[in-house]
């Protein structure tokens, strides 16, 4: 089940990058746009909402938990200035449930007429065993996959309609993948297709590198869809950092990660601020991935492959994951 391309150096790469070239220094106000961050009450979501703010933005922290969320909105409010400061607002979601999602958005539009940037970070890694989603799927497919699609795609019109009206290039989605699509336990092709429901039983680690390699897919097809709307796709590996993500890991574990490999949230939040506010990311590099600290590099080239159709001379994986995702999501719309 290895992955077809593991590249060491493109890997040594990510795990060490340079310092980012795209900080909150290069923001300028962001006075009436507005954003929606998922995960956004802890870790990089919480520092990504916290840069936003600063630059006077609308923020939608998008979470299931209100009181996380009400206690980082506190937090983030109390570190910036008055002056500076722009607007936090909670978003109740929950990408494990798909009734939910759909809730959610209707809470958003209800109050939103234009929605520039959809941070899609919110994420679940390592779960316990046998964790579903309230529909059945297995948990990290549930949320890192399947809620998010439908989040954004029941988010697509809003975005459209504000790009009409936008600078070319600033309405943007950003999908937060992962190093693990590269890594030893991912499996080639990135997504079993024929085993989405996994039969054919998949450890828990590689059932993660196909989750976060199904949200690489739906930034190259999302890119290529909407192309015409307006809107940039960009998918990311936001690094290895020290975030919620390894709450599931052993204190013996998670000190060694955190002594050797392990950076500090705010370096990731950084790699989805370049994605999400750039403006080296032209309409040119929609659907390019990006990686630490804000840097395009192709992933492996079997997963470059997948992105492109047959007639583009590819596999067409991303092609069908995404058919498979509209035939699930379907009901829910």
């Amino acid at each position: 089940m290895s992955a077809s391309g593991y590249s060491l150096a493109g890997q040594w790469t990510q795990l060490y990058p340079p310092k980012p070239k795209f900080t909150e220094k290069d923001v300028p106000s962001l006075a009436g746009k507005v954003y929606i961050v998922t995960g956004g009450n802890a870790g990089i979501g919480k520092d990504l909402a916290r840069i936003l703010y600063s630059k006077k933005a609308k923020v939608y922290m998008a979470s299931r938990s209100e009181e996380k969320t009400v206690a980082a909105i506190r937090e983030i409010e109390s570190s910036v200035a008055p002056e500076d400061s722009g607007e936090l607002v909670f978003l109740p979601l929950d990408l494990a449930n798909l009734d939910a999602v759909k809730a959610s958005v209707a809470t958003f539009t209800s109050k939103e007429q234009k929605l520039h940037v959809l941070f899609n970070n919110a994420g679940i890694m390592r779960p316990s065993e046998g964790s579903k989603s309230e529909q059945g799927y297995e948990l990290q497919l549930g949320v890192n996959c399947l809620g998010t699609f439908l989040f954004t795609k029941l988010l697509t019109p809003i975005l459209t309609e504000t790009a009409k009206g936008a600078a070319t290039g600033t309405v943007r989605v950003v999908w937060v993948s992962s190093a693990a699509i590269e890594s030893t336990f991912a499996i080639k092709e990135g997504v079993p297709i024929d085993n989405l429901r996994y039969e054919k039983e998949v450890p828990l680690m590689t059932q993660y590198a196909i989750s976060k390699t199904g949200t690489f897919f739906y930034g190259t097809e999302y890119a290529k869809r909407h192309k015409a709307d307006g809107i940039l796709s960009i998918p990311l590996n936001p690094g290895l950092l020290d975030s919620d993500l390894w709450r599931t890991q052993g204190k013996i574990s998670h000190s060694l990660l955190k002594m050797f490999v392990l950076h500090p949230p705010i370096l990731g939040a950084y790699t989805e601020l370049f994605a999400g506010l750039a403006p080296d990311v032209t309409t040119e590099l929609s659907g390019e991935y990006v990686i630490p600290w804000g840097r395009f590099q192709k992933p492996r080239k079997d997963l470059v492959t997948g992105s492109k159709s047959p007639e583009e001379g590819g596999t067409g994986v991303a092609e069908q994951f995404w058919h498979w995702s509209v035939e699930q999501v379907k009901s829910y719309i």
